[in-house]
């Protein structure tokens, strides 16, 4: 199978989840998603990483994001790691976790790196948009877990940058100054951004979050 790529379609699946059988694509529903995998059940960094996700429900919401967790080992498997979850890091675990034993979904999103470890998943996350392409890709080792604060600010720029001509610049974060596309010119930019804008070089154009 050819390594996916921004842009192509996140592939879809039928797996079985600690909330019930999913079809991917359609448990996304036309909003965004986030597809994250682990590298084994009771492993202590994703212990804390899907309580962190437990934790950050409403943020989720907020954006109209769905997340999934997925692991190479089964569904008996999980249902027991959730208590511990949920009992060492004070939370209630309120997503589904894919049970991949077979390792036909790490298999398709390319998630099992031989050269780091030929049985467990690496840290891989897929951001999904509404038209099912893979927006974003991060790969983290299994020795690092995942910044989460890190994930939210993503979706924000994805979020915006697919519905307005900016850009958003380095460390930017909701509520930021963004970049202007260089595809619009300065007659439409005094349209499309009411607010103003300010220009460092004719390819360089701040201008206040539009939305």
């Amino acid at each position: 199978m050819a390594t996916l790529r921004l842009g192509d379609e996140a592939p879809n699946f039928t797996a079985q989840t600690t909330e019930g059988e999913i079809d991917f694509h359609q448990w996304l529903g036309d909003g965004w998603g986030v597809l994250f995998s682990h590298p084994a059940d009771y492993t202590p960094v994703c212990t804390t990483e899907l309580g962190a996700t437990a934790k950050l429900k409403s943020e989720f919401e907020k954006r109209n994001v769905k997340v999934a967790a997925l692991s190479v080992d089964g569904l008996e498997s999980h249902k027991g790691w959730i208590n511990d979850i949920n009992e060492t890091q004070h939370t209630t675990v309120n997503f589904p976790i894919i049970a991949d034993e077979d390792k036909k979904v790490a298999s398709l999103y390319d998630m099992i790196h031989p050269n780091a470890d030929d049985k467990m998943t690496v840290r891989s996350v897929f951001i999904i948009g509404p038209d099912k392409k893979i927006k974003l890709m991060i790969t983290y080792p299994a020795s690092t877990g995942r910044n989460f604060s890190e994930i939210l600010r993503v979706i924000d720029s994805l979020q915006l940058t697919a519905y307005q001509k900016v850009a958003t610049p380095v460390n930017w974060k909701e509520g930021e100054d963004c970049v202007i596309l260089p595809s619009v010119t300065n007659e439409e930019a005094e349209k499309l951004f009411p607010k103003g804008f300010k220009e460092v070089k004719p390819y360089l154009r701040m201008t206040p979050q539009p939305n």
